[in-house]
């Protein structure tokens, strides 16, 4: 019998189907467009009157009410390249008495040539961003485009938290807390360090470090019943994980995983080690995960307390049921309508995602 296909042929279509993700579709579940033409929405956040600012990674902050999109001036100088730029935004807790808006982008300032995770707040005044304050800047800067974080998230206290990835510099900078970089940081809403940071007296270290030992994590969000922070972040070639952040907790990176590196190769040989965290759960192969909610309101019914997280390798989000501290089950929501790089629950209690090329949608269940 002659083949039909080179047995070269065959060969990688099996490595490829056994790289495949094996997450099942939901199909009781659909959606609505809710902003068009969008290229990377990084994120987004919603204004008390109903209005929405969208972050678009090639440096614009979008301005979205009643169908009309406008273009908000007045940003920080942005350092776009690779997976830098324009990044994440939320609303201070209080914004209806402050008025303040932080978001998270690269930025050129400070040593050395290329740029690194920067944290800023300003005001919106019209189309126009006022009184803008740089609150944080990593440092030294890097001319490599990958691993820049950067999630934030307000804590029950009024904290800020925010993530920086190791920015590719793997075997420096995620294990060393005197320097910026696979960290999750934790400040004052002007930026001062509160006095109870873990690192705080330590010589030498950066002290607004929270935690340490992680690689690129790109997803945040505060537990909607217990308060505790939960990230994950990208792995290698699998070992993608979710986190619950602790006070001066390493995460292990790069000195656990369970992952690889991307030709095969083992970087390293544990998976476990005393004094450094297990993850929650963690994805192989990796979904490359982006964006992280939990569905808290009652819009969904028995869906209620999943957790959603966005995958970028597969183009789904995905729904993760939690039981006794353990992911037991997932299931592809919105499926193949692309990279899905960040989702938030809405004050109507809805769920909306950012995907890449298409714009904000609405999850809907049938």
């Amino acid at each position: 019998m002659k083949l039909k296909f080179p047995l070269f042929c065959i060969i990688a279509i099996c490595i490829l189907t056994c790289a495949q993700d094996k997450n099942p579709v939901n199909t009781k579940n659909t959606h609505e467009v809710v902003v068009d033409e969008l290229n990377i929405p990084w994120g987004f956040t919603f204004l008390p009157d109903g209005a929405m600012l969208i972050t678009e990674k090639a440096g614009e902050l979008i301005h979205f009410k009643n169908g009309k999109k406008t273009s908000i001036s007045g940003l920080p100088d942005i350092y776009v390249r690779g997976q830098g730029g324009f990044m994440d935004i939320i609303l201070h807790p209080n914004y209806e008495e402050n008025g303040w808006i932080y978001f998270s982008y690269a930025s050129e300032k400070g040593e050395g040539d290329g740029g690194n995770t920067a944290i800023g707040r300003a005001k919106l005044n019209g189309n126009s961003l006022n009184n803008l304050e740089e609150l944080y800047k990593a440092s030294p800067n890097s001319k490599r485009g990958q691993h820049f974080g950067s999630r934030l998230v307000f804590d029950e206290n009024g904290y800020l938290f925010f993530t920086i990835g190791e920015r590719g510099d793997r075997d420096t900078n995620p294990q060393d807390i005197t320097r910026d970089g696979g960290k999750v940081y934790r400040i004052h809403d002007d930026g001062r360090i509160p006095e109870d940071n873990p690192f705080v007296d330590k010589a030498d270290a950066k002290k607004a470090i929270w935690s340490y030992g992680h690689r690129n994590p790109q997803g945040m969000i505060r537990h909607y019943n217990t308060n505790e922070i939960w990230t994950h972040e990208h792995g290698p070639k699998g070992g993608d994980e979710i986190n619950i952040i602790k006070k001066g907790a390493n995460y292990g990176w790069p000195v656990i995983s369970y992952g690889v590196n991307y030709s095969g190769t083992k970087f390293t040989d544990k998976t476990k080690m005393e004094g450094m965290e297990q993850p929650l759960h963690y994805w192989d192969p990796s979904i490359a995960p982006s964006g992280m909610a939990f569905i808290s309101s009652d819009k969904y019914g028995d869906w209620k307390g999943n957790l959603l997280v966005g995958s970028l390798k597969f183009q789904y989000l995905d729904m993760c049921t939690i039981k006794n501290g353990k992911v037991t089950k997932e299931e592809r929501l919105l499926d193949g309508l692309g990279r899905v790089r960040c989702v938030e629950q809405g004050p109507d209690g809805y769920i909306y995602a950012g995907i890449e090329n298409l714009g904000i949608v609405k999850l809907l269940r049938k």
